[in-house]
């Protein structure tokens, strides 16, 4: 029985349909990437912001066609269009045999058998429950490296954000299967852990009283065979000493925080529900780098928000080229059903949206552009991701670049590399985003 697996959305929908794939494979499915052949569509979707929702609908149907051209015979959608959805795409899309809601999908092998005998339906669970997952995942990213994830949901409430409706209240993944699950991972052939959650910052202090991603890092850094460890999601006012003393005394997890701010106007700051004010933000930013002189600083930003306006924009801007972050992403706002900002007055036109959008990211690209330069002629520990076709030349990352969303570093060398190696790398020359750089022999 051929199954064809789509995931859609951000690195921890990734997870959960790796962990899918790995009880699928369990049982004896075997995966396939090749529509006309699959038995089994399973679509994982996404539907955190319009394109993302537009995106998953239009994959359902394109992937429905194959009930007519195919051998299809089952169709599954998974995820958070899935959750928040249910019964209408039941309704609209009948070519769709069942919808698996986002804390049910550890169900998806039974699904797959009761729709297969024409018996498919809406699956959910408790959205505050925490899916028993087997430790064993089918990793899709290359084997190198994987993310982990340590917590589900969200307890933050965000006024432009539909999370917690989909994914429930926060609620952290037990220490012990998450050390279980990174041993499996490793003995997989991953060398770098990807930390994710909806917020990773507030890991553990559901279920130790604390915060205790500090604890959990010190465990992880013990585990053979891990040789980074990278921190993704941590909102900026739940940095604390601890976690910044465990990541100067650890030389495996990389002088990396992606700290999403969203804004650096404190009246925007406040009608998004955010928990920071400028001043906060400034200070906490100043600190990491004083503690961490070369840590490399990611964040995202949202234009356009109801309300904003010019001078606020212009205060971002000001804040950008101040703070001269390593890495930023700029979103255009997307108002959502069920969301507070989406009911609220002075909705910025779309056209003014991505004005301001392309303003910040041009400004950014000067900023990254100069960092970039500055790089010329030092020496970096490389990650190498594969071979640049035709040429002898490899491309990878550095510890300042997280997979898909930041640079890379093309390397030139006569030498033979593996994707999963590490190499040391003098830079050469800056492009854009990315540098380029010699093997050091």
């Amino acid at each position: 029985m051929n199954v064809l697996f789509i995931s859609l959305g951000c690195d921890k929908n990734l997870v959960d349909s790796e962990v899918m794939l790995g009880l699928l494979a369990k049982e004896g499915y075997q995966m396939t990437d090749d529509e006309q052949e699959a038995d089994v569509i399973v679509i994982n979707t996404c539907c955190f912001i319009h394109d993302a929702k537009e995106e998953s609908i239009q994959t359902i149907l394109e992937m429905a066609q194959y009930k007519e051209e195919g051998r299809l015979k089952a169709l599954i959608v998974t995820g958070c269009l899935a959750q928040r959805y249910q019964q209408e795409i039941l309704d609209e899309i009948p070519e769709v045999d069942a919808v698996l809601g986002t804390t049910a999908y550890t169900e998806i092998v039974k699904t797959i058998g009761e729709a297969l005998e024409g018996n498919g339906h809406v699956r959910t669970d408790d959205l505050d429950a925490l899916p028993l997952t087997d430790p064993h995942r089918i990793v899709t990213t290359g084997g190198h490296y994987a993310y982990l994830k340590i917590a589900e949901g969200c307890d933050k409430h965000c006024t432009y954000c539909i999370i917690p409706k989909l994914r429930g209240n926060f609620r952290s993944v037990p220490m012990e299967r998450l050390l279980k699950e990174a041993e499996d991972l490793a003995d997989q052939g991953v060398k770098e852990l990807i930390l994710v959650a909806q917020e990773t910052t507030l890991y553990g202090k559901d279920l130790y009283g604390e915060k205790s991603l500090h604890r959990l890092l010190k465990e992880l850094c013990r585990i053979d065979g891990i040789r980074w460890i990278r921190i993704l999601y941590c909102y900026p006012e739940e940095i604390d000493d601890n976690l910044i003393q465990v990541m100067k005394e650890e030389k495996k997890i990389c002088n990396y925080l992606d700290l999403p701010i969203q804004h650096a106007s404190d009246s925007i700051l406040k009608r998004m529900g955010r928990r920071t004010s400028k001043a906060q933000l400034t200070e906490v930013i100043g600190k990491l780098r004083k503690e961490i002189p070369d840590i490399c600083l990611r964040t995202t930003l949202i234009t356009g928000f109801p309300g904003e306006t010019e001078e606020q924009h212009e205060e971002l801007k000001e804040f950008v080229d101040e703070m001269e972050f390593d890495r930023l992403g700029v979103f255009t706002y997307s108002p959502e059903e069920d969301t507070p900002a989406a009911e609220m007055p002075d909705q910025i036109p779309e056209e003014i949206k991505e004005e301001r959008q392309a303003e910040l990211m041009e400004l950014q690209q000067e900023i990254a552009f100069d960092q970039a330069e500055a790089m010329i002629g030092t020496e970096v520990l490389v990650m190498i991701e594969g071979k640049v076709a035709d040429e002898n030349a490899y491309v990878g990352r550095t510890y300042k670049d997280a997979p898909n969303v930041d640079g890379l570093i093309f390397v030139n060398t006569e030498e033979e590399l593996m994707s999963g190696d590490f190499a040391r790398v003098r830079v050469t020359g800056a492009l854009e985003y990315d540098l380029i750089g010699e093997l050091i022999v």
